[in-house]
């Protein structure tokens, strides 16, 4: 690696602190005139004022991200230390390709940037499990139409394979469901459900994420058999066949990872097939049951 420029400000209580990080990879195969590509991070931590001039507003508008429908925060909230280590993490970076190679470079530059956030989040909450879990962690619901959607879908997709309630709810209207799957004391999940490949984790409630350690944006990067122990995935192979005929199947008590690489323990899970509108398999979902950090 080539380093092209540091700078380190984020000590600095000031507009405008920033930390930056600018290099280039040297491959010795490339001949000494050969063109630098750089590449870089810059982490900008958010103002917390409330009356930050109009050249801010692009940060306090991205410190209300994880706020939600909700508005802005109010002021006492927005003095709280904690509101000081949110920060904007930008990354830019350049890659060689040819053109017949261009679908290949394109989607690893994805996970490339999957990978970075990833492990950012995972250090952030390293260093400081017991603020950053609960100040950096989603807050708000994800609503959106495709997480209601799926909500109804864990909802309907239960009650039909095993005779039971999920949950209670008043009301199947709005985003009802939604939120008592989110603020579901157990761990939710599911989990992409295509053959030949090892299923990725598609959606989680609070609990879920929890127990996972991990965000909504890292969870996609999470493989389902990197997080169960040898026992759990042969138990999980053996009742695959059950699930699919079945539609659902109950799982022992077991130990499993979190995404931190802590091991959970849990009484029981449940597995089910997630069904759409069409009744065509969606995706698989689990509940673990009465989950700990062993």
């Amino acid at each position: 690696m080539y380093l092209l420029q540091l700078c380190s400000g984020v000590d600095e209580n000031a507009l405008g602190a920033c930390a930056q990080l600018v290099f280039a990879p040297i491959d010795e195969s490339f001949a000494d005139d050969a063109p630098l590509l750089p590449s870089g991070f810059r982490v900008i931590p958010l103002d917390p004022k409330t009356d930050a001039p109009a050249a801010t507003r692009t940060l306090d508008l991205a410190s209300t991200l994880e706020v939600g429908p909700g508005g802005a925060r109010p002021a006492s909230e927005a003095d709280t230390n904690s509101y000081n280590l949110r920060s904007v993490l930008t990354i830019a970076f350049q890659f060689t390709f040819e053109n017949h190679f261009r679908d290949n470079v394109a989607a690893m530059a994805r996970q490339y940037v999957r990978g970075v956030v990833a492990s950012v989040q995972r250090v952030a909450m390293a260093i400081s499990p017991s603020r950053l879990s609960s100040n950096m962690g989603p807050k708000s619901l994800p609503v959106s139409p495709e997480a209601l959607t799926l909500a109804r879908w864990i909802y309907r997709s239960y009650r039909i394979h095993t005779g039971g309630e999920l949950f209670r709810v008043d009301s199947q209207a709005g985003d009802a469901l939604l939120k008592r799957l989110w603020h579901h004391s157990d761990a939710i999940m599911c989990c992409s459900l295509k053959t030949n490949a090892s299923p990725v984790f598609t959606f989680a409630n609070q609990a879920g994420l929890d127990m996972l350690e991990t965000t909504l944006v890292a969870l996609q990067d999470i493989m389902l058999d990197k997080i169960l122990d040898e026992a759990g995935r042969k138990i999980l192979c053996s009742e695959f066949s059950k699930i699919m005929q079945q539609g659902y199947a109950y799982l022992p008590a077991g130990i499993c990872v979190s995404s931190m690489g802590r091991p959970v323990s849990y009484e029981q899970a449940i597995a089910w097939k997630v069904l759409n509108d069409d009744n065509s398999n969606h995706c698989l979902a689990f509940m673990f049951i009465n989950w700990s950090f062993v």
